[in-house]
């Protein structure tokens, strides 16, 4: 009862954090003159991410590499699989060739990136660094863009008052850190009652429930008819989970990638890649494509609970 109570409880608090992180950063994002896009890709992809960095960052401390990488991982695995599919069986979303030709392949490139330096079975102090070093780089290179773009979009915002907006951003960290704490504890207990790994409660139950902030975020803004947003969120999601959770995680902790198979990659990679295609043909991911994205992640869910079941019998 406890455990239950510790992951609902830890996972209503992660997404009210969210929400409020969302909110305060989007507000004074817009007041920045950064456009709608780019909001997606930075500011509300670090926010819904946030959840992401509070659990990985509190399992590396305490020692559970599987469920800090498994986070991240399985959270990369599901928003594309899992949310994206969701998103766009709801309504079709368009993408801007920018989207196609730059965010796709970057997220692509970390993704390979973040399994070649696992290689040696651990993401270093050093490996952290380039992780974050990339991220900053990425960031500074998309406020430029924002800068030099000329969309006229305009989003929904949090409060006009800037002191609001800051005590939003405050207020959802904080729970953002109390959640995670409270979830990943829940989440490690309930490997340990079932005797099953902590990398498959971290690629399953730890990855879904912080990829909820995602999920409500993009389908929100898909029905609003914002899909730079939607789109956005989902890539910049990816991309600040390898690049900053993973990247803030090592150098906090070093973790180890023991217990993890190559087809956990190799999944996370063939998402990551499949929606470039899905993507460029018309500049659009309608619900036939969502239907195959679901089907794989569904899939994907079907043998990690094989492998579970398998576990709990040894």
């Amino acid at each position: 009862m406890l455990i239950t109570l510790s992951i609902l409880g830890g996972f209503i608090i992660l997404t009210l954090g969210a929400e409020a992180l969302v909110r305060g950063a989007s507000s004074i994002a817009l007041r920045l003159g950064i456009t709608p896009l780019i909001i997606g890709l930075t500011i509300v992809a670090f926010g819904t991410s946030a959840p992401e960095l509070a659990v990985s960052v509190k399992s590396a401390l305490a020692g559970n590499s599987g469920i800090a990488l498994g986070n991240v991982i399985g959270s990369n695995i599901a928003n594309i699989g899992l949310i994206l599919a969701i998103t766009a069986l709801i309504r079709p979303i368009q993408v801007q060739s920018q989207v196609v030709k730059r965010d796709i392949p970057l997220m692509i490139l970390a993704s390979m990136l973040f399994w070649g330096l696992l290689l040696d079975g651990e993401l270093s102090l050093i490996d952290g660094v380039v992780l974050l070093s990339l991220l900053i780089g990425y960031l500074a290179f998309s406020y430029i863009s924002s800068k030099n773009s000329n969309e006229e979009e305009e989003i929904e915002a949090g409060p006009n008052n800037p002191l609001l907006s800051a005590l939003f951003i405050v207020v959802g960290i904080s729970m953002l850190v109390g959640g995670g704490i409270l979830f990943v504890n829940g989440a490690v207990d309930l490997a340990k009652t079932f005797g099953v790994s902590e990398v498959i409660i971290g690629l399953t139950i730890v990855a879904i429930g912080t990829s909820m902030p995602e999920l409500v975020t993009s389908v929100i803004a898909a029905l609003k008819g914002q899909s730079d947003i939607a789109i956005g969120n989902i890539v910049g999601s990816n991309i600040f989970n390898i690049l900053g959770i993973l990247g803030i995680t090592a150098i906090v902790q070093p973790v180890s990638s023991l217990g993890f198979q190559p087809i956990d990659f190799i999944v996370m990679l063939a998402f990551a890649v499949i929606i470039l295609p899905f993507a460029w043909t018309g500049l659009r991911i309608g619900r036939r494509e969502g239907t195959v994205l679901l089907l794989g992640y569904l899939g994907y869910m079907g043998y990690l609970v094989n492998q579970a079941s398998t576990q709990a019998l040894v």
